[in-house]
């Protein structure tokens, strides 16, 4: 089982000496979460909550991911950066590119793109992105980007975005993707790419899901081999638990670990103290 440690809602400040701690201490990636706004009035509910309230409180830090990815790729060896997740039809398929595919040379084949759709159509319309059919212009975009990525001279004509023959320098490592989301078009969208991202997610639940990316790839003549499956988990805390989980197919967990021994308000040594205990705990050394 692969561990990444979750940035999401960390001070920013912190980042960096979080990190290095984990790319010291044997862990296999972290996962960077992106919001480019927080607005204080929605209409849109946040689909991910009972009641429809947002997971973190005002002022809460959203750093840019790919900024974040290419500091943190400087200063660690070995860590992945995956994004948790990203949303490509919140921007133009040209700039996202630019930012992702230097993030990821920088991180010399240490990135992983996970993407999502979005949930918030406010956040769309601030950034003059349309929020409807936004599952069709990920799919484009995902294609156009895949190509701006390669070498040489490309060119592209598709439903929503026209490129004459140009080039984009310099040329990252291959960037695996993968989708983010818990609905059924989620996991279809997943099931053509490189992996799924969970979201928060009992281990029941997850497992079923696996299940089903199993039958969509069956169905389109896909291995499961080279399909990378990540999720946090809400109720795996021992060896046992993520052994479990491994046995169902799930390669990777997104987790805080400092949040079994010192909980939210965690201060910067308890973090990296959160760190060293949880793989001490699971006997990961």
């Amino acid at each position: 089982m692969k561990f990444y440690v979750s940035m999401a809602f960390m001070d920013t400040r912190e980042a960096v000496e979080v990190a290095r701690a984990a790319d010291d201490l044997g862990y296999d990636g972290m996962g960077i979460p992106d919001h480019v706004v927080n607005l204080e009035t929605l209409r849109t509910p946040y689909p991910y909550t009972k009641d429809g309230k947002r997971r973190w409180e005002a002022f809460t830090d959203w750093p840019d991911p790919w900024v974040m990815i290419g500091a943190l790729a400087l200063v660690t060896t070995r860590l992945k950066f995956v994004t948790t997740v990203y949303l490509p039809a919140m921007r133009d398929p040209y700039s996202a590119a630019k930012a992702i595919g230097t993030a990821a040379y920088l991180a010399g084949g240490r990135l992983e793109l996970g993407i999502g759709v979005g949930w918030c159509e406010e956040e769309f319309e601030l950034l003059g992105q349309q929020f409807a059919r936004r599952g069709r212009r990920t799919d484009e975009m995902l294609t156009l980007m895949k190509k701006l990525w390669e070498p040489g001279w490309t060119e592209f004509s598709g439903e929503f975005y026209s490129t004459p023959r140009l080039e984009m320098e310099p040329t990252p490592p291959p960037i695996p993707i993968y989708v983010g989301g818990l609905s059924d078009i989620a996991l279809r969208r997943a099931a053509r790419h490189d992996g799924w991202i969970g979201d928060l997610i009992s281990t029941d639940a997850a497992l079923q899901r696996v299940e089903r990316l199993r039958q969509l790839r069956a169905e389109n003549g896909l291995a499961m081999d080279d399909f990378t499956i990540i999720t946090p988990l809400t109720d795996a805390f021992t060896p046992e638990h993520y052994a479990r989980a491994e046995s169902g197919g799930i390669q990777g967990i997104i987790t805080m670990p400092w949040m079994f021994y010192a909980g939210p308000g965690a201060t910067l040594p308890e973090k990296i103290d959160g760190l060293k205990r949880f793989r001490k705990d699971l006997a990961l050394d």
